[in-house]
């Protein structure tokens, strides 16, 4: 059996492909790995024969790994290995790390048309397709053409319904390229759901002195990450799976409840960080969250994300303390600027639920609209850079807090008190 993976990147080294290195089948289960754009990461692990250090880093000292799980990694402009791999009888399920925007959702869910049509166009004359939603598309048909047999599709990506929002993608892009195709994905390809969690800053010079001198491997891609890791999975594996539970992973009938605690408590926190705490002057998110002033701020805005998400106060609070404590790890080099990128994605699905639901509930929640008056602010020049390719537009409005909103979330554009209260809010100085 043989997985292939999109998006050869660090978390996907130090998450999916650890879970896959230490099943106890692993050696059944080699991974075909796609850089998502550059051919950089493809040619440094090749030259390492696909292998790798995991620099685990606590808050005391460092642990190393050495991951095998890649058979062979590809430039993302291998259009024929792609395609051969997806098509490959033995190849039973495809993982996905792509960030939130590679999937073109517009808002509300669905293909953004607008953003896929040059990709459906390029299919129609017979050139190689580029966005995930295509290439995805493509492997499927070269799959059903050579009767491949049944797959399953497994995005790893911080989008609520990950599986969901995949499929439909895939079936809308599918429907307008290749209208034929859509039955034989509906009765062929699973579309499975996951929650992903473990923390994996970029890495630098000082790490790859570091895995050196623990295992004596000169590697020249190691990859850091701390000691934490979780894998929530919902779906259907028609042709197989790893023993991924070896790992710690764990399958459920229902990834929701632990999807909202995830992408409301860490990843809501994170772009809190990100934006406030960089007004403040820090970089890492061990210097956040040191400050009182952004600790209080963090723990205002889990008071209210916790309204909404479906588990026992218990289990919400033991997460929240665990996640304190990650957040501390000065270890690990977290940066700001890395967690602020493509705010434009992650803010309507870790911020404006909420902001939504307070505001139905009768309250002006304080700790949404200060991560939302914070991410103006940084549109607007304040804190860490902006780096974010659907950011433009936002710019553009981000002197008027009502007419960014009416992009960014239209039915809260009326309401005076809350477009006033991120008005006045202060900023995070």
């Amino acid at each position: 059996m043989r997985i292939v993976h999109l998006g050869l990147g660090n978390f996907f080294r130090a998450h999916q492909a650890w879970y896959t290195s230490v099943a106890p089948d692993a050696g059944q289960w080699p991974i075909a790995a796609f850089t998502g754009r550059s051919a950089e990461a493809a040619r440094r692990l090749n030259a390492q024969h696909g292998q790798y250090t995991l620099l685990v880093r606590g808050p005391e000292r460092d642990e190393a790994q050495l991951i095998g799980a890649v058979d062979s990694a590809y430039p993302a402009n291998d259009h024929q290995a792609w395609r051969e791999h997806l098509a490959a009888p033995r190849t039973a399920l495809v993982t996905l790390t792509v960030t939130e925007s590679a999937y073109l959702q517009k808002p509300g869910g669905g293909l953004d048309v607008h953003r896929a049509a040059a990709d459906v166009a390029a299919w129609l004359r017979g050139d190689p397709v580029q966005t995930v939603p295509g290439r995805l598309m493509a492997g499927l048909a070269e799959r059903r053409i050579l009767g491949g047999g049944p797959i399953a599709i497994v995005p790893c990506d911080n989008l609520p319904a990950n599986g969901e929002a995949a499929a439909r993608v895939v079936l809308d892009f599918t429907s307008l390229a290749e209208p034929a195709l859509v039955p034989w994905i509906r009765d062929h390809v699973s579309f499975v759901s996951t929650m992903v969690d473990r923390i994996t800053p970029r890495t630098t010079a000082d790490d790859v002195r570091a895995a050196v001198s623990l295992t004596g491997f000169d590697d020249a891609v190691p990859v850091v990450t701390e000691p934490y890791s979780e894998w929530v999975l919902d779906g259907v594996f028609p042709a197989g799976r790893p023993q991924w539970e070896a790992g710690g992973a764990r399958f459920v009938s229902d990834v929701t409840a632990h999807e909202q605690r995830k992408l409301l408590l860490l990843n809501g926190g994170h772009s809190l960080l990100a934006y406030a705490g960089s007004a403040r002057g820090h970089i890492t998110v061990a210097d956040a969250v040191a400050d009182r002033e952004c600790r209080a701020w963090l723990e205002q805005w889990w008071d209210e994300a916790a309204r909404y998400v479906p588990l026992p106060p218990g289990e919400i609070a033991a997460y929240r303390q665990a996640l304190l404590t990650r957040f501390a790890n000065a270890r690990i080099r977290h940066t700001l600027a890395q967690i602020a990128a493509d705010g434009s994605q992650k803010i309507p699905i870790r911020v404006v639920p909420v902001l939504r639901a307070e505001i139905r509930a009768g309250r002006l929640p304080s700790g949404a609209i200060r991560i939302l008056a914070a991410w103006i602010d940084h549109l607007r020049g304040a804190g860490a850079p902006v780096d974010d390719a659907g950011a433009a537009p936002f710019i553009e409005r981000a002197g008027n807090v009502r007419n960014l909103l009416e992009l960014l979330a239209p039915d809260l554009a009326a309401d005076d008190a809350l477009v006033a209260a991120i008005t006045s809010a202060p900023a995070p100085r």
